[in-house]
C-alpha cells in the first residue's frame, strides 16, 4: 500500500482563471501565474494552477544531509529541552512548512497575534492566517538550566536530538488566557488542554528551528506522510488544475464519499478539467475515544479498494498536526495548512473540529459557526470554501443521499454514536451506509478493544 494511489491521469496541464464575488464557491478568482522570489533559505517553485503558499514560499527547516552530523555534535554542547510526543508532532508540522511562514516555535509577538487576531502580520504588511498557538512550554528548572544561552537542543522522549532552537526568547505562559481564547471556555475536561497545557511549564520558549533529520514514527504509516512539497509535486504530476481538501478524523462512510464525488462534479461543471481530491486524515494527537490512525488508514484503504472513491483522482496522505477540538478557531488552522499543501478549495461541514461540551450535555460550538468563520477569516481570502450539503440514509433508495426536507420521513440519520454502537455489537448498518470492507475494519477495531492480548491484557485505545 503506497502513500497515495498513484495512477497517471491523461489530462493536459492547464491554468484557468475563474472570477466571481464572494468567499464561498462558486465565487472565486485564481491567479494565472504564481511566481515569487525567495527571501531567505530554500524555496520551492509553484506552477500556475496551484495556490501560492502563505508568505510566498514554503518554509523548509530540515538541515541539509551533509551538515547533520555536525549539527548533532553542535547540539550535544547545548542546554537540552525534552519534548513530549505532541511537541515532536509540532516539530514535524513546522519542519515541513505546514505552518509557513513560521520558522519555529512562536515568540511572544507571534503568540499574542495568534491569540488575539488569529493571524500574523508579515514584514511586507500582508496578513496570513494563524489561529492556534504553536508553542513549546518549559518549566522553571529548564529555564534556569538554559540560563543566558541563546540556543537549546530539543530531544525526544528517547533522548534523541531532534532539533536546535536558535535565537530563543523565553516568556510567560498565560495558560488561562491561552485556553479561554483558543477554546472559548475554561471548562475542565478539554482533551488537548489536559494533555498538553494544564501540567505544562509556566514559560514558553520560541525561536528558529533547525530540524536535524526528517521526523519518522516507524509505525508502518510513514509512507503516507507526504510533506507540502511532496503533495504539490504529486498534484503537478497529475496535472491538477484544482485541489479540494477534505480533512477528517473519523472513518469514511458513503455520505462523506457522496460529498466528495459531488464536489468534484461541481468543479467540473465550473470548467475545471482535472480537480484532484486530497483526502487528508489528521494524524497527530487525538482523544482516546477517536478511532486510532492506524485503523482509520486501513478503513480508508478499503474505501479506495471498493471503488467508493476514484483512485485516479484521489490523493491520500496524513496531516501530521495534533487535534485541539477547538471548533471555529481550529478549523482556520486546518484550512490554512491545506493552502500550504496546494489546496485552493476546502470542504467544511457541520461543527468542524468540534466536540461535545466537557461538562454540559450539548455541543461545545454552534454547528454552523465553523463554515461562517472560514468565509470571513483574516488571511484565508484566497481559499474557496465548500460547505457541506447534509447527507443521510435515504430509505427509499437504500443508499446515502443529500437530505430532502420535503420528505424528511424517508431519511435516517446515523450518528457517530449509533455507528460506534453498531460496530461494537458487530451489527451491520443499512446497506449502502458504508462499503462492506470499510465496515469490517471498523468492527475489527472495536472487537480488538475487548479481545485480550497474548499477555492477557486488554489493548488500550491510544492516541494516534
Amino acid at each position: 500500500m503506497a502513500s497515495t494511489v498513484f495512477i497517471q491521469t491523461s489530462f493536459p496541464s492547464k491554468s484557468l482563471t475563474k472570477s466571481v464575488n464572494t468567499h464561498f464557491v462558486p465565487s472565486f478568482k485564481l491567479p494565472v501565474s504564481l511566481s515569487f522570489k525567495p527571501r531567505t533559505g530554500r524555496c520551492f517553485s509553484v506552477r500556475a494552477g496551484l495556490i501560492e503558499p502563505d508568505g510566498g514560499k514554503l518554509v523548509d527547516l530540515l538541515v541539509a544531509e551533509p551538515e547533520r552530523e555536525l549539527k548533532k555534535r553542535d547540539a550535544a554542547l547545548l542546554p537540552r529541552v525534552k519534548l513530549t510526543k505532541i511537541d515532536v508532532q509540532w516539530v514535524h508540522v513546522l519542519s515541513e512548512g505546514w505552518a509557513s511562514p513560521l520558522t519555529g516555535f512562536m515568540r511572544e509577538s507571534e503568540f499574542l497575534q495568534t491569540l488575539h487576531f488569529n493571524s500574523l502580520r508579515l514584514d511586507d504588511g500582508s496578513v496570513v492566517n494563524m489561529s492556534v498557538p504553536i508553542v513549546l512550554a518549559i518549566d522553571d528548572s529548564q529555564k534556569e538550566r538554559i540560563g543566558e544561552s541563546n540556543r537549546v537542543a530539543l530531544v525526544d522522549f528517547d533522548d534523541k536530538t531532534v532539533a536546535i532552537l536558535n535565537n530563543i526568547e523565553i516568556y510567560k505562559h498565560p495558560k488561562e488566557e491561552r485556553v479561554a481564547r483558543t477554546w472559548g471556555t475554561t471548562a475542565p475536561g478539554l482533551p488537548y488542554v489536559e494533555e498538553t497545557i494544564t501540567n505544562a511549564g509556566n514559560w514558553l520558549i520560541g525561536g528558529d528551528l533547525e530540524v536535524i533529520e526528517p521526523i519518522k514514527y516507524n509505525d508502518g504509516l510513514d509512507r503516507f506522510r507526504m510533506s507540502p512539497v511532496e503533495l504539490r509535486q504529486e498534484f503537478e504530476r497529475r496535472n491538477a488544475d484544482a485541489v479540494f481538501a477534505f480533512q477528517l478524523r473519523n472513518p469514511v462512510h458513503n455520505g462523506h464519499a457522496l460529498l466528495m464525488t459531488d464536489t468534484r462534479s461541481r468543479l467540473l461543471d465550473m470548467g475545471y478539467k482535472n480537480p484532484i481530491l486530497l483526502l487528508h486524515p489528521l494524524g497527530g494527537y487525538t482523544k482516546a475515544d477517536d478511532v486510532p490512525l492506524s485503523w482509520r488508514m486501513k478503513q480508508h484503504e478499503k474505501v479506495l479498494e471498493d471503488g467508493v472513491l476514484d483512485p485516479e483522482t484521489t490523493v491520500v496522505s496524513i496531516f501530521p498536526s495534533p487535534m485541539h477540538y477547538a471548533g471555529p478557531t481550529e478549523v482556520q488552522w486546518h484550512a490554512k495548512a491545506r493552502i500550504n499543501a496546494g489546496a485552493n478549495f476546502y470542504i467544511v461541514g457541520r461543527d468542524p473540529a468540534g466536540m461535545g461540551h466537557p461538562v454540559e450535555k450539548r455541543d461545545l460550538y454552534d454547528a454552523d459557526h465553523g463554515k461562517k468563520v472560514l468565509s470571513m477569516a483574516p488571511g484565508l481570502e484566497r481559499l474557496n470554501i465548500l460547505p457541506f450539503r447534509v447527507a443521510a440514509y435515504d430509505k427509499t433508495q437504500g443508499k446515502m443521499a443529500f437530505f430532502d426536507p420535503s420528505r424528511a420521513q424517508d431519511f435516517l440519520f446515523i450518528s457517530g454514536t449509533k455507528m460506534r454502537t453498531l460496530a461494537k455489537n458487530k451489527e451491520n448498518p443499512p446497506d449502502g451506509f458504508m462499503c462492506p470492507g470499510g465496515w469490517k475494519v471498523l468492527v475489527e477495531y472495536y472487537d480488538s478493544l475487548t479481545t485480550p492480548t497474548d499477555s492477557g491484557r486488554i489493548p488500550e485505545a491510544v492516541s494516534a
